[in-house]
């Protein structure tokens, strides 16, 4: 774990934007992913109600920290965005992201995607544009290694928002937007 810290501590000392970092930061993430046999049994262990948290570093000026979260089979986040960038690894399982948009009337979140992570994928994102779901989709726990561009420990959470909307799905996207194209004509 000391190589990551180094590495995403010389990352994040660039001055460059958010999404220029989470880069930065996933291509150190990418070469330096810990195994889960570097976490404790403690770290690596499901919660039978929710997935679990464990904080492992945070940097002393608050510019980082690095968040193990363990999910059992089927546990899910709510849908929601961060406060700052965030970059993942997946160690062990997979991880199951749904993106997402707001419609323009802010009453509806629209799909915008989805991907699968397996063992060993890194990827990262920054606001805006962040609003998405993970779950665990598969047979086993999933154990995934997060890095924040805050001090978790001090705030509590990434999350910024969590949206509690309307999901619009493929057609029924297309059939809202013809509903509200119409009210408005």
């Amino acid at each position: 774990m000391r190589d990551l810290i180094a590495a995403t501590r010389t990352a994040v000392s660039f001055e460059t934007d958010w999404a220029r970092t989470a880069e930065l930061v996933a291509a150190e993430l990418e070469r330096h992913l810990p195994t889960p046999e570097q976490l404790t049994p403690e770290q690596r262990r499901g919660d039978p109600d929710r997935y679990r948290t464990h904080v492992l570093h945070v940097e002393d000026d608050g510019s980082f920290s690095i968040v193990a979260l363990t999910w059992r089979p089927g546990q899910a986040t709510a849908i929601h965005d961060h406060v700052t960038w965030c970059v993942f690894g997946v160690i062990q399982g997979v991880e199951y992201e749904e993106q997402f948009v707001l419609d323009q009337s802010g009453k509806f979140l629209l799909e915008a995607g989805s991907s699968a992570a397996a063992t060993g994928e890194v990827s990262g994102f920054a606001p805006p544009g962040d609003i998405h779901r993970v779950r665990n989709i598969g047979d086993e726990t999933a154990i995934s290694i997060h890095i924040y561009g805050t001090d978790v420990s001090r705030i509590g959470s990434s999350v910024r928002r969590i949206y509690d909307l309307p999901v619009l799905y493929g057609d029924s996207m297309k059939n809202a937007y013809m509903r509200s194209a119409s009210m408005r004509a």
